[in-house]
């Protein structure tokens, strides 16, 4: 997996590569040599474009200065360097363009950024490698102005920057030629790599080529915004880097996501790949069910029955004609506490149990939830207080302690009802998948929805651990963390995902997985990850973000999976 790191961490990762035996300049070398072949790559085929290189003081501008004139020497492209500063002549970086001969321009000799301003309107692409990641808000002085020059000129020129998204074989960057792209070195000028705070200057890109390491900044928003598509450079790190090793934080590829599928045995049969109950829907919310279901059966899973208040499953049958079905006790259409009693009598021989989708919020359903996460003999012995000895109470339960639970999923209205019971960590499974969103964490927690989108990932860890849960919490980059300290930031901004029920796909496709044998984290990453590519997919198909509904991401999931299986 590629790490996600702080600032800090970076710095330490290269010190110890330096002292390892890759120079800085080497690092640097390496840097600008993936610069230039994304360049030569995306250019690859066109006529000759030009291309203005934006350098400023520090390494990110000597990392454009070598990507620069690697452009220009092995290809006919126009390249024109700009620095913010003047660069003393003796850096071996400046010294190897003015030696090609190629065209420099410096802010201390241009009046009123007159030559910026035409060297911008004049290109077709801009590489922005003005602050590193080292910048902290706000820009001032002179690169204030000089930036918002820049600024000036591109929002008269170009198009809307996209979201932030993550490259991959099957989402490539875009370039039209017919305004000028931004390719951030390392990451947007303006962009705080550390919180993701923007200037009001920063220069927001069309793709971002960062080095070694995601930094954090580039999946937390609003810098994420800023991004665009994420490349992430190798350059020749060492092996065995503890510094770099010891970073719990992980951005997981296609090829790691393959790695973690469960296996496809030639003699499988349907009982391979194991039983998920999935307890979804009420009679306001009947379509939950039905989703859940077929994501589940998308994934893999061998068998999916389907637990729901008797009235809506004949309403639900012929949508998911694969699954089994397990008629539960309901109160006017919604689950009722009774239906404890008969799913866990139904739980044996299941590997998988999902809780939640299109529940509702009543009280009886709560009630529901309640006992069947609370053993028997616990449930015995507090109804018993006050109406009989203690010790009489202890002595006629002892034995009545009820199976332990399949492994567990908890999503939507399950946790909606669960923020409600005093102590609920306790009565969860370890090892129980935990899958809000930003308004469900906010009642989970106690927080308020802006603080736990302000500090997603560092929230998930915390969580997580205190809770003894994977936490997957959903949203643009989502985030995957265990209680051991494991957490991953999903590769994902996705606005075709922003609908109703494609949480229920979610949930189906990681309790699916779980029943296959996967642990707790790798079910929730491979899910998460399918999940969000399945969403790019259904937006690709039907060619509009807007238009995707959850059945459309359903139905892009084998697409998903075939695109993983094949990932190098």
């Amino acid at each position: 997996m590629v790490k996600i790191v702080s600032v800090a961490e970076m710095r330490a990762i290269e010190q110890a590569a330096d002292a390892a035996g890759l120079s800085y300049a080497q690092m640097m070398d390496k840097a600008g040599r993936a610069l230039a072949d994304r360049v030569l790559d995306l250019l690859a085929g066109r006529p000759t474009t030009r291309i203005a290189v934006l350098v400023g003081p520090g390494n990110n501008g000597g990392d454009a200065l070598v990507g620069g004139r690697l452009i220009a020497t092995e290809s006919d492209h126009q390249v024109s360097f700009y620095l913010s500063k003047p660069r003393d002549e003796s850096d071996p970086n400046f010294a190897a363009v003015r030696q090609a001969e190629l065209f420099v321009a410096d802010a201390s000799n241009d009046q009123r950024y007159r030559v910026l301003k035409n060297l911008i309107a004049s290109s077709d692409i801009i590489i922005d490698g003005l602050l590193g990641i080292g910048f902290r808000p706000p820009i001032e002085g002179e690169m204030e102005k000089f930036m918002r020059a820049v600024r000036e000129v591109l929002n008269a020129a170009r198009r809307e920057t996209p979201h932030g998204t993550y490259q991959t074989p099957d989402n490539p960057a875009t370039f039209s030629g017919s305004s000028p792209y931004v390719i951030a070195v390392d990451c947007p000028s303006g962009l705080d790599c550390d919180s993701g705070a923007l200037d009001v200057a920063t220069l927001p890109a069309d793709e971002t080529i960062t080095f070694a390491a995601v930094k954090r900044g580039l999946v937390t928003f609003p810098g994420a915004a800023a991004v665009g598509t994420l490349h992430v450079a190798d350059i020749g790190l060492p092996e065995n880097l503890p510094s770099r090793d010891a970073v719990p934080l992980d951005m997981p590829t296609g090829a790691d996501i393959r790695a973690r599928l469960p296996a496809l045995p030639p003699d499988a049969n349907k009982g391979t790949f194991g039983k998920t109950m999935i307890v979804a829907g009420s009679l306001n919310y009947t379509g939950a069910a039905a989703l859940a279901a077929g994501a589940a059966y998308r994934v893999g899973s061998g068998l999916v029955t389907v637990g729901a208040p008797q009235p809506i499953i004949p309403i639900l049958a012929g949508h998911v004609p694969e699954a089994t079905w397990l008629l539960l006790p309901h109160d006017m259409g919604v689950l009722a506490e009774g239906a404890a009693a008969v799913l866990r009598e139904e739980l044996n021989g299941y590997s998988a149990l999902l809780l939640g989708p299109g529940w509702g919020r009543e009280d009886v359903t709560r009630d529901f939830l309640c006992a069947l996460l609370t053993p028997e003999s616990k449930q015995q012995a507090a109804r018993y207080i006050g109406f009989a000895p203690l010790a009489t109470s202890v002595q006629d339960t002892s034995n009545t302690e009820t199976p332990l639970l399949p492994p567990l999923v908890i999503d939507a209205d399950g946790l909606n009802l669960l923020s409600q019971v005093d102590d609920w960590p306790t009565l969860l499974p370890a090892g129980t998948i935990l899958t809000p969103h930003p308004g469900e964490m906010s009642r989970l927690t106690g927080l308020d929805r802006d603080q736990v989108q302000a500090n997603r990932i560092d929230i998930a860890i915390e969580k997580a651990r205190v809770w003894n849960c994977i936490v997957v919490l959903k949203g643009a980059h989502t985030v995957i963390a265990a209680p051991d300290g494991r957490a991953a930031v999903l590769p994902f901004v996705e606005p075709a995902l922003a609908t109703a029920g494609t949480g229920d796909v979610l949930a189906g496709a990681i309790v699916g997985l779980l029943g296959q044998g996967l642990a707790p984290f790798d079910a929730a990453l491979v899910g998460g990850y399918v999940h969000g590519l399945a969403g790019k997919y259904a937006a690709r198909r039907l060619k509009s973000a807007r238009s995707v509904t959850a059945g459309d991401v359903l139905a892009a999931l084998p697409e998903a999976l075939n695109a993983v299986e094949n990932a190098v």
